[in-house]
C-alpha cells in the first residue's frame, strides 16, 4: 500500500477517533446521514455487511421505475434495482445501504481506490478471520497510535463488488 494511502487511512481513522470523543455538543452544518454501495448481490453483500460485521438490517425494499437511484447512479431503466438499509446500534440508524443491480453490467473499480469506508470492530483479528475464508482480498494490519492519546490497530479488505473497507480496533495505551 502506498504511503498516501496508508497517510489517508491514519487521518481518516483519527477523525473517526477524535470525533467520537467531542461529545454531543449541537451541530448546525451538515449532517451525514448514510453511505450507499453499489453491489451485484445482496444477499452476498449482507453476508459481510450484517453476518460478519454486525450491522442491523432494516429492511430490503424492490425500487420503483421512477426511483431516484435511476438518474442518480445512471442505472439502465431496463435493470432491476433492490436495496437494504443497515444500522449500526440505536446512534446510528440506516447509515449504510446496499443497492442491489441486476440486469445490467456494472463495471469493475480500478486502483488506485478512490473511496473507503472506516468502520471499528472490537474483534479485528476474528473479523478478519471470517472475511479471508469468504475468499476476500485483504491487506495486512497496521498498528498505529498517537503517544498519550490513542492507540490502534487496522486492516483493510476489499468486498465482493470492490468496495474498500478499512477496519480498525482500539488498544489500550501501553
Amino acid at each position: 500500500m502506498s504511503r498516501r494511502l496508508a497517510a489517508l487511512f491514519f487521518a481518516l481513522v483519527f477523525c473517526a477517533i477524535t470525533t467520537a470523543s467531542a461529545g454531543d455538543d449541537p451541530y448546525d452544518g451538515a449532517n451525514f446521514k448514510r453511505v450507499t454501495l453499489v453491489v451485484s448481490d445482496l444477499d452476498r453483500s449482507l453476508e459481510i455487511y450484517r453476518d460478519v460485521l454486525g450491522f442491523t438490517l432494516d429492511g430490503i425494499m424492490d425500487s420503483s421505475e421512477a426511483s431516484y437511484s435511476y438518474p442518480v447512479f445512471k442505472i439502465d431503466p431496463e435493470a432491476k434495482v433492490r436495496f437494504a438499509t443497515l444500522s449500526a446500534g440505536p446512534a446510528q440508524v440506516r447509515t449504510r445501504a446496499l443497492t442491489e443491480i441486476t440486469g445490467m453490467e456494472l463495471p469493475k473499480p480500478g486502483r488506485p481506490h478512490m473511496t473507503a469506508s472506516v468502520i471499528r470492530v472490537d474483534d479485528l483479528e476474528g473479523t478478519f478471520k471470517k472475511l479471508e475464508a469468504m475468499g476476500l482480498e485483504t491487506v495486512p494490519p497496521k498498528i498505529a497510535e498517537r503517544p498519550g492519546e490513542f492507540k490502534f490497530v487496522e486492516q483493510a479488505f476489499v468486498d465482493f463488488d470492490g468496495h474498500l473497507i478499512v477496519l480498525y480496533q482500539l488498544l489500550p495505551l501501553d
